[in-house]
């Protein structure tokens, strides 16, 4: 049950971030919309830190877990490449709930620290899974450039796709990280 009330009340905060924004997303507007009583989130999370730390570890559990997904049926290291970008790129990450959330969360994170521990974490296993990729098909020096210009790629896209109302779609984010990856591995 409590990993239940657990789940219930991150979806909850999700989902109140995504219709009230970050600031306005109370412990009574989340417990209400997890349809618990206020009270709950202190007993799972001691306070509103620890269910906004939470929130922001499940977000980043289910973007590992779908580049993990995606990792193990890559083949080769283009392949494992184009996990990475499939798995940031994905319809989950894509969703309008959670996109609201991650945006929230990046704009806390420079100023909690909590978050902003997750969002390093986050950040360093976007770039090892990306340099472990290119070192298997470039020298060190370039394997580390092409993983670092393609992770700020991925967020920078992810955000435009986040900011403009379409104008951006998902398909296209995919398609101008794809191009970069193959402009990269031409030029060489």
């Amino acid at each position: 049950m409590e990993d239940l009330r657990r789940r219930q009340l991150i979806a909850a905060t999700i989902t109140s971030i995504h219709e009230q924004g970050f600031a306005n997303a109370t412990i009574s507007r989340i417990s209400r919309n997890a349809g618990l009583s206020g009270g709950i989130v202190a007993h799972y999370f001691d306070d509103k830190a620890g269910l906004l730390a939470a929130t922001m570890r499940s977000l980043a559990q289910d973007l590992r877990t779908e580049t993990v997904r995606r990792l193990k049926a890559a083949r080769t290291p283009e392949e494992r490449i184009d996990a990475v970008i499939l798995a940031n790129f994905s319809d989950e990450q894509s969703d309008p709930e959670t996109v609201s959330a991650w945006l929230a969360f990046w704009a806390e994170a420079r100023t909690v620290p909590g978050l902003w521990r997750i969002q390093k974490i986050n950040e360093r296993r976007l770039l090892s899974n990306l340099r472990h990729a290119f070192k298997q098909l470039l020298p060190a020096p370039e394997a580390g450039l092409a993983a670092a210009g393609l992770a700020a790629m991925i967020e920078g896209l992810w955000l435009r796709c986040a900011l403009t109302d379409g104008l951006l779609t998902i398909d296209d984010a995919r398609t101008i990280a794809r191009d970069y990856v193959a402009r990269f591995l031409d030029r060489e």
